[in-house]
């Protein structure tokens, strides 16, 4: 399976450390040229690749984890996302419920999208806890995930699995998704909580 995370802000870096941990090769790109990135990449290590974002869009699964309204110029980039798993990391917060006509803010990220298989995970906590060893006091610490493809969410906690976390699944999008957003100016109730599971 081939990874990219899309955007290298703070988030994206963080996550770019956790498939390091694991020494899991992953691209990365942003709307800077990849020889921008090249030494924040090499910082982190070896595992992480800088591309352009027109190639680090041919990874089997792509991570999204830009500002929420940049999903609109990422979607115009691809000739296609039919199939595509896409792991929604964005957050809406500030964005008016108006302005999401009401919607989870994932279902307005799907619908860009048309045709990839979202799955929203990894939103929930911030950048230093994402970016830190997953493994907490004999546990590892939990990712939820949601989704309206079973399939994809099954895809993606294989993928939380090994980057050291425990998948957690919520449900639908509209159901689960809600519990895991930031839109307007509130945050949902599983937002920043931070837990393990221990098995």
């Amino acid at each position: 399976m081939s990874y990219a995370i899309i955007g290298f802000g703070a988030v994206g870096q963080a996550l770019a450390r956790a498939f390091e941990r694991q020494v899991i090769e992953v691209t990365v790109a942003s709307t800077r040229p990849p020889e921008v990135l090249a030494p924040l990449a090499e910082a982190i290590g070896p595992s992480i690749i800088p591309k352009s974002l027109q190639d680090a869009l041919g990874a089997e699964i792509v991570i999204l984890a830009v500002p929420f309204w940049a999903h609109r110029d990422v979607a115009k980039l691809a000739v296609s996302w039919q199939g595509k798993i896409v792991i929604d990391v964005t957050n809406a917060f500030g964005v008016s419920l108006e302005e999401l006509d009401d919607l989870p803010s994932s279902v307005v990220i799907s619908r860009a999208l048309s045709g990839a298989r979202l799955v929203k995970a990894f939103n929930h906590l911030p950048a230093g806890i994402l970016g830190a060893d997953p493994s907490v006091k004999g546990g590892r610490r939990v990712v939820f995930l949601s989704s309206d493809d079973e399939g994809a969410i099954a895809q993606a906690a294989v993928l939380v699995e090994e980057l050291g976390f425990a998948p957690v699944a919520l449900g639908g999008l509209a159901e689960g998704g809600l519990l895991v957003q930031a839109r307007g100016q509130s945050w949902a109730p599983l937002i920043f909580q931070d837990l393990t599971k221990f098995k």
